[in-house]
């Protein structure tokens, strides 16, 4: 009986703390998603159309580009084209994090659609495999639900809001990763090496491209952690 209670213990302290770990995520997800639903509701579109991309696209900064595009007059196409190229680079973060989701199909299929920047960030700052798919499940379901809720809340509230990019909700995403991903970089000299790569090709294409492409453009930081990996198996060799 007591081994039993000291294995469900720590069990239950450790899916407690990432819960109150990833709730600053979730805060911050709920805020930015209520601003999603009401700029694309105060910008003309139907109700149904944030709330029903943000249910089978969930993808944040894709889902704005592509409702920028929409209100600007572009078409469907445009608008899919442009949350299609942003949404890229999560291809590179499923990479990253196939072995923490788990080797079931269903797991894959549903684990591939909670894969965001925050999600991915969030399960691979923990310090061993079992705590990161814990924190990967609990981080990505909890966030999945608040940003929709969120979109709902704002979708439904409309242009109540007034001009929502006054509140500095753009801010709060960008803020949280950091937070997240700072003790990664902190600690990694090979990862603080390619973070600094992709931080100055982003920097340096901003001025010339469009909104989002510059984070798809940072991913060359990491033909840096490849390179120095195939150097480190040459040597060995």
């Amino acid at each position: 009986m007591r081994s039993a209670q000291r294995t469900r213990t720590p069990r239950l302290s450790d899916g407690t703390s990432l819960v109150r770990d990833s709730s600053l995520v979730w805060l911050a997800s709920g805020v930015v998603g209520v601003s999603f639903g009401a700029v694309s509701v105060a910008g003309g579109l139907p109700v149904w159309v944030p709330v029903v991309m943000s249910l089978v696209v969930y993808a944040g900064s894709a889902q704005f580009s592509a409702v920028g595009v929409l209100l600007a007059g572009g078409g469907p196409a445009a608008a899919a084209a442009t949350g299609l190229l942003l949404n890229t680079r999560t291809a590179a973060f499923s990479l990253a994090v196939a072995d923490i989701i788990g080797t079931g199909r269903a797991s894959r299929l549903l684990g591939a659609h909670l894969v965001t920047d925050e999600t991915v960030a969030f399960a691979l700052a923990q310090s061993d495999p079992v705590r990161q798919r814990r924190a990967f499940w609990i981080s990505g379901l909890g966030l999945f639900a608040v940003w929709n809720i969120g979109v709902l809340g704002g979708a439904l509230a409309g242009g109540a809001l007034g001009d929502t990019t006054r509140y500095g909700l753009d801010a709060a995403f960008p803020a949280v990763l950091v937070a997240l991903v700072l003790p990664q970089v902190r600690a990694d000299a090979v990862v603080r090496r390619c973070a600094l790569a992709g931080a100055a090709v982003a920097l340096a294409v901003t001025p010339a491209v469009p909104p989002g492409v510059p984070v798809l453009l940072a991913l060359a930081g990491l033909f840096l952690h490849r390179r120095r990996s195939v150097e480190s198996v040459g040597a060995a060799g």
